[in-house]
């Protein structure tokens, strides 16, 4: 019946990863915008640091990263060049209090980095930031690309955590997405991760692919158990060739339908379940020793746009093409153009191009969604008189809401949502129901279900 409900609600929503989200940005924030919140960020704020490497051996044709192919090296090196500058001019706006707590490098495949070009940017952000000893250094990998000379880096650049994209362990699900990748390619690098001390491995498979079956789904989640990650991610793959044209080449008659794909969410959450993972918020299951069980239990869980994190640093910034930051004043994302990225560095100047500064009314919006998709519940009266707002606030979210709670998705009581553990992807119908950015087929985003 919930699985119904869902269907017959499977409208395209965001993922929330921000509030407003990115289809809302505009020029309106400059690169002289950007670097007037740098400069006025204050002086006991702890930071993120974001680093996107846009480069890939290959494209996979599930992948809906920014990213560019390329079997040369030089466009990568070229890259890195301007990064190590942007990390630079960023760092100049500070006033040098700031510390970093957490540093992420996404892509793309970060792996496409040789180690001394690895080292160099470490060794750069260090330089112009002042790093946490204890901050959380996590790095995405690709397990076809993870040498042990990599890892060695990563170890002595004082990489943490390390994410690998496993997506799926079947040769005839790898063949239809365009990547090859044996089981021993996985076991090879949590072997040289573990082997350099980095024990917090996560890992990420993708549910909604074409050929899975429940069978497969479930076999996935026993491959990456045997190796025992901290944390697993199961994320649904999201077929949006429009935005995505390598993703035509991905035979859509395979695919399964929505039905079929909540089956595969379920029968792989159960499966966790029963290898002793707790599920935190939508897509995650984690060891209940991982940071992001405390941070779920002691109500510290954030989101951000790496999707759930333990990350609660006051201002995040992004760099390389496309990269986004986030500060107090609103959202600032670079260029997605390299050529342009390449020419604002050398000349001094932030590669913003679009951003979205947020107003009070889009902070305590986004302060329910992320409450919402974190937790799955909030009490908007008690939310309302934490924040000194007239009871009923949000009651233009109420209408939505009751739709949603007569489906049987969510339960109202009074103002306190909560939404079904059995139909945990209803949370974005529910988050939608604040977003007052949000009409109805003006952007086009990923299926709920």
């Amino acid at each position: 019946m919930i699985h119904k409900a869902l269907l017959d609600h499977n409208r395209q929503v965001p993922r929330y990863t921000s509030y407003p989200t990115a289809p809302h940005f505009g020029p309106d924030v400059t690169a002289d915008v950007f670097k007037g919140w740098l400069t006025a960020l204050p002086d006991d704020a702890s930071l993120s640091l974001y680093v996107h490497i846009p480069y890939c051996r290959q494209i996979c044709w599930y992948c809906g990263c920014f990213t560019k192919a390329t079997r040369k090296y030089a466009p990568v090196e070229g890259f890195v060049a301007s990064l190590l500058e942007e990390i630079k001019l960023a760092g100049g706006e500070l006033s040098g209090g700031q510390v970093v707590k957490h540093i992420h490098f996404g892509g793309g495949s970060p792996s496409m980095l040789k180690p001394d070009d690895f080292s160099t940017i470490m060794k750069v952000i260090r330089e112009s930031y002042t790093v946490h000893p204890d901050a959380e250094i996590a790095i995405e990998l690709d397990p076809r690309e993870v040498t042990e000379a990599k890892v060695s880096a990563y170890a002595i650049g004082g990489v943490t955590r390390a994410s690998l994209g496993v997506q799926d362990f079947h040769l005839e699900v790898q063949q239809a997405i365009g990547r090859r990748q044996p089981f021993h390619m996985v076991y090879d690098a949590v072997r040289f991760l573990r082997d350099y001390g980095i024990n917090d491995i996560n890992m990420d498979l993708l549910y909604g692919l074409p050929g899975q079956t429940l069978k497969m789904i479930e076999e996935n989640v026993d491959f990456a158990v045997a190796l025992n990650p901290s944390r697993i991610a199961l994320f649904g793959y999201a077929h949006v060739p429009w935005m995505k044209k390598h993703m035509q080449l991905i035979d859509e008659t395979a695919l399964p339908d929505g039905a079929e794909r909540l089956k595969q969410f379920d029968h792989a959450s159960a499966r966790l379940a029963q290898r002793g993972y707790q599920a935190v918020g939508l897509d995650h299951f984690v060891r209940h020793t991982d940071p992001m069980a405390e941070a779920l239990a002691s109500k510290k869980l954030r989101r951000n746009f790496q999707g759930y994190t333990t990350d609660a640093s006051d201002a995040l910034i992004g760099f390389g093409p496309s990269a986004i930051s986030a500060l107090p004043q609103g959202y600032a994302q670079n260029t997605l153009v390299a050529k342009d990225y390449a020419e604002a560095v050398a000349a001094g100047r932030h590669p913003v191009i679009k951003g979205k500064r947020v107003s009070r009314e889009d902070m305590l919006r986004r302060k329910v969604i992320e409450t919402l998709m974190c937790y799955f519940e909030i009490d908007l009266d008690s939310f309302c008189e934490a924040h000194d707002l007239p009871i009923g606030y949000f009651d233009d979210a109420m209408p939505e809401l009751t739709s949603l709670a007569f489906e049987g998705l969510i339960r109202l009581l009074g103002r306190r949502i909560v939404i079904d553990q059995n139909a945990r992807q209803a949370v974005r119908l529910a988050a939608a129901a604040f977003d007052t950015y949000l009409q109805p087929a003006a952007h086009r985003h990923a299926q709920v279900a």
